[in-house]
């Protein structure tokens, strides 16, 4: 096994607030300078060798150019969560509409954009779902050099040189992802977030979809790069007679079970050709009744032959996944020191806040994992939870994993710290596999990590990963949901009914919104019932099609949503004649994906609320760990708390990590040694993306996308590349 040259590693520590220094081997850095590929490499380490930029001059770094893409949506918070890929002098990117753009990589100026709307060869109105895309592929050979873009369910072939879709590709230059997907999937909700990863002459892609009952199934998929044709797929729901079968108790399951997919993106071992798939949670998400079992391969780090989609290896992070634990981002490809000897390894960053490291070729832990006995006490009928779940002895936890009485946001007034006090204690809460309840149980770390979908970046030089993170807690509510004959329900009364089931768990029992999700009690302000009913079956951004719902259950929960007055003829629910799926009608659903919050709005914890980790996987110890973001009126007062954050980092061998990911609109450089602050800058909105670096003609340039829009924050339009002066 060819490992490369050996070089030295950092292990750093503290010693009366200073920084000391040991050195150990680990492999050389790789050299790369471009910025070809999602995530910097197929390995998806977020690292750049090119030193240009470094800790005695970043602060020297200037505005080089912007890029307006013209379309946010202010009013419905657009985002940009794109890390934009740079070929030969060229930076391919996607705007807040789904629009694609080539610019020039040195001065940002326009090239061409294709927008899917525009495109002639669409038809259906399901093609302009409008998801976060948060990059691009690009594939060559010869003069065949190609873009692979997926709006919603639609993944599109572009020439990169004119921006045209390839009509040679698929049905005029795209492939609808429904296709494959078995017979029900055709009217389930199907989606690209993260962007296809190449083999050979193969697209491989893997799809978001609903996280309710309604869910596809979230199967990995390999296309032919040229026409479009499928070449494999891998079943992430196993059927009869496929490994994996018999984690589920009920021999039908896979008939009727969703997720299981893999959103984060992917890693690729070229060499050996294995490709690293992350999978999330089965669905429904919060209750498992109906999914019995382990549940494979549902929260599994796949090892799959690239060439063929065969299982090589897996590992669950988590058994009967009831707390929406996705594994959230692609795993890092790293050598590291262990026993002696380098080692390939494959590191798995999680929302629980572990990082699972494991032998890349056969799936062996590097560190002992150890299944724990967890609660399983549930008061959820016809819940079965698992007994155990996998605990990593090393790596340590980059976040705190439970909350009690003594982690109390202290910085609160007395009666808003006994409010929260007082709450707490009605909550089930201590660990963080406590079974979802109706009472409430405290979700921490929270739904969106610990981890996210930003990933992580290694350093090759020095053994350390680097895990931006969110320590906010959440709260999960279980409800009832009422059951039995509806042909007596009035139009409203059976709109509600399937509010409670379809959208509650975004929007909240009471329409208010919850999370990231908004508010629906003014939405008859902005939707007359004809525009509201188009929305429910094409979705848009977050919000998944329900086209699994009749023109008849449309009206209705367009007349409870909108309160809208039933018209003369039209004021009893007519149930559909076709017979339901009830396997997936659930007893219970969750009242939305609410933060754990003061009542002044700050998180129920104590700070850190964000933080940027250092991880030396050589020995699994946390090398520095520091708050990342500040609430601005907070940090008036010289209080630095750490912030929710949204996109990665990156690392360069000028000794930097460079980071934006908060809502106060920063783009910030940290050495990557210390965690010591070196520079920060304001964007013109929030960069909730992770950051390319690359160089053209002989200048290197870090670039980030300022999409804003999430955390209710300002929406922006631009990319913006930074450099040294000439």
């Amino acid at each position: 096994m060819d490992h490369g040259t050996v070089g030295k590693a950092v292990q750093a520590f503290t010693l009366g607030g200073l920084w000391l220094l040991s050195a150990c081997s680990t492999a050389t850095p790789e050299n790369n300078k471009t910025w070809e590929v999602y995530g910097g490499s197929k390995a998806s380490i977020r690292y750049s060798s090119l030193a240009q930029v470094d800790t005695s001059n970043v602060n020297k770094l200037k505005i080089a150019w912007v890029y307006h893409t013209g379309d946010a949506d202010t009013i419905n918070h657009s985002q940009i969560q794109c890390n934009p890929i740079i070929v030969k002098g060229i930076l391919y990117g996607v705007s807040p509409t789904l629009k694609v753009f080539a610019a020039d990589a040195a001065t940002g100026k326009s090239i061409w954009t294709f927008n899917p709307r525009d495109s002639n060869q669409n038809k259906s109105a399901s093609d302009f779902i409008m998801n976060n895309c948060r990059g691009v592929t690009y594939w060559s050979a010869g003069n065949d050099k190609r873009l692979f873009f997926a709006a919603g369910a639609i993944l599109y072939a572009i020439d990169a040189n004119t921006g045209k879709p390839l009509p040679s590709f698929g049905k005029n230059g795209k492939i609808d992802l429904h296709e494959g997907l078995g017979p029900d999937a055709k009217n389930r909700y199907v989606a690209v977030t993260s962007p296809g990863i190449i083999y050979k002459e193969l697209i491989i892609m893997g799809s978001r979809v609903s996280e309710g009952s309604d869910a596809a199934p979230g199967h990995i998929r390999a296309y032919d790069a040229r026409s479009g044709e499928q070449r494999w797929i891998f079943h992430t729901i196993p059927g009869p007679g496929e490994e994996g079968y018999d984690s589920w108790e009920d021999p039908n399951a896979w008939k009727h079970i969703g997720g299981a997919n893999c959103w984060s993106g992917f890693s690729l071992d070229e060499k050996r050709g294995i490709l690293f798939a992350p999978t999330g949670s089965a669905s429904f998400d919060f209750y498992g009744g109906r999914r019995k079992g382990a549940g494979l391969y549902a929260d599994c780090l796949l090892a799959l032959d690239a060439g063929t989609g065969r299982r090589i290896w897996h590992f669950q992070d988590v058994h009967h996944d009831v707390w929406d634990k996705d594994l959230p981002t692609a795993p890092a490809l790293v050598t590291v020191m262990h026993n002696g000897k380098m080692t390939d390894a494959v590191a798995q960053p999680t929302k629980t806040g572990f990082v699972f490291l494991f032998d890349r070729v056969t799936g062996q832990p590097l560190f002992p994992i150890i299944e724990t006995p967890v609660p399983v006490n549930t008061e959820l009928a016809g819940e079965k939870l698992w007994p155990t779940q996998p605990i990593p002895s090393l790596p340590k936890p980059f976040v705190r994993q439970r909350f009690t009485e003594a982690d109390i946001n202290d910085g609160l007034p007395d009666s808003s710290y006994q409010d929260i006090r007082n709450k707490l204690a009605s909550y089930k809460t201590g660990n963080m596999f406590n079974a979802p309840t109706k009472q409430g149980t405290v979700i921490f770390p929270g739904f969106d990590g610990g981890a996210e979908w930003g990933g992580p970046a290694f350093d090759p030089s020095t053994g350390l990963l680097y895990v931006n993170a969110n320590e906010m807690p959440n709260l999960l509510n279980m409800v009832e949901l009422r059951q039995g004959a509806r042909e007596k329900e009035s139009l409203p009364e059976a709109g509600k009914r399937l509010y409670l089931q379809n959208c509650m768990t975004c929007h909240g029992p009471d329409r208010k919104g919850s999370g990231n999700y908004p508010s629906l009690l003014q939405a008859d302000k902005k939707y007359n019932e004809s525009r509201f009913t188009d929305l429910i079956g094409t979705g848009r951004r977050m919000m998944p099609a329900f086209k699994q719902l009749t023109d008849e259950e449309r009206k209705a929960l367009a007349s409870f949503i909108l309160q809208l007055p039933p018209s003369k003829d039209h004021t009893r629910f007519v149930a559909p004649a076709a017979e339901k799926d009830t396997f997936r009608e659930l007893p219970y659903s969750m009242t939305g994906y609410n933060k754990f919050l003061s009542k002044e709005g700050y998180p129920a914890i104590k700070p850190p609320w964000g933080t940027l980790n250092a991880i030396d996987l050589n020995t699994g110890e946390i090398a520095w760990k520091i708050p990342l973001g500040t609430y601005p009126e907070l940090a008036k007062k010289g209080i630095i708390t750490g912030s929710e954050n949204y996109g990665g980092p990156v690392v360069t061998a000028g000794g930097l990590v460079f980071i934006a990911a908060t809502k106060d609109a920063k783009f910030r450089a940290f050495n990557k040694r210390t965690g010591q602050l070196l520079w920060e800058t304001d964007l013109p909105a929030p960069g909730f993306a992770t950051p390319a670096v690359y160089e053209v003609n002989g200048r290197q340039f870090i670039v980030i996308a300022c999409g804003g829009g999430k955390l209710h924050s300002h929406s922006g339009d631009s990319y913006v590349a930074f450099a040294l002066r000439e």
